[in-house]
């Protein structure tokens, strides 16, 4: 990491047990990826007493050449039963960690190919959906958002994306400016994403 990660704690005793579990944590990020520029890391505790949930919030912001800004965040809610400050950290290291061997196995997959320097935009993360309107968008490895439509999706695979998920394509010119067309999963989709119209990623995921 090229610089010191910035650790703040508010409304949290900074204890030598959580202290050596951040710092663990920090640096199983870099057997994934040894290259991230900046990590701050907020801990935080929002609630005295709360009657169910955690009263404890964690928040992970990276950025990552050549300008990706990943956040994980995770502050358990009135579902969920009690949980310490240690899971919670835990939790949210764990959502950073999938993130980040992601981008970084797509980075060296194109790598590998020749293609990272030449035409990086040619794979990109899906980073919205609008599913009953049939199209969404993505960001590219060097950050640019493009429109998709479902017809652009390879082998009627439109239902199989969800946010997130790795893609290839072929830019083009629409009418309306850049958009992506014979676009392909290049990773694992997982199951179809639900019903909802409209599934926007949250800050924690943006590219």
């Amino acid at each position: 990491m090229k610089v010191t990660p910035e650790i703040t704690y508010r409304h949290v005793e900074k204890s030598p047990v959580i202290d050596n579990l951040v710092h663990e944590k920090i640096a199983k990020l870099e057997h994934f990826c040894d290259y991230i520029n900046s990590c701050h890391i907020t801990i935080e505790k929002i609630h005295d007493r709360p009657r169910s949930g955690s009263p404890y919030r964690v928040r992970i912001d990276l950025t990552v050449p050549p300008g990706h800004e990943l956040v994980a965040q995770r502050n358990p809610g009135e579902s969920i039963q009690y949980e310490p400050l240690d899971a919670v950290i835990r939790q949210t290291f764990d959502a950073m960690r999938q993130q980040l061997a992601k981008l970084t196995q797509l980075q060296r997959a194109s790598e590998k190919v020749g293609r990272y320097e030449e035409v990086p935009e040619n794979i990109g993360f899906v980073t919205k959906l609008f599913r009953e309107n049939g199209y969404g968008f993505l960001k590219t490895l060097d950050g640019r958002e493009m429109y998709f439509h479902r017809n652009s999706v390879l082998h009627h695979e439109f239902d199989r994306l969800e946010i997130g998920t790795g893609v290839h394509f072929s830019p083009e010119e629409g009418k309306e400016g850049p958009q992506a067309s014979t676009v392909k999963i290049v990773d694992k989709p997982g199951v179809c994403a639900g019903k909802a119209s409209t599934t926007i990623i949250e800050p924690p995921l943006d590219w």
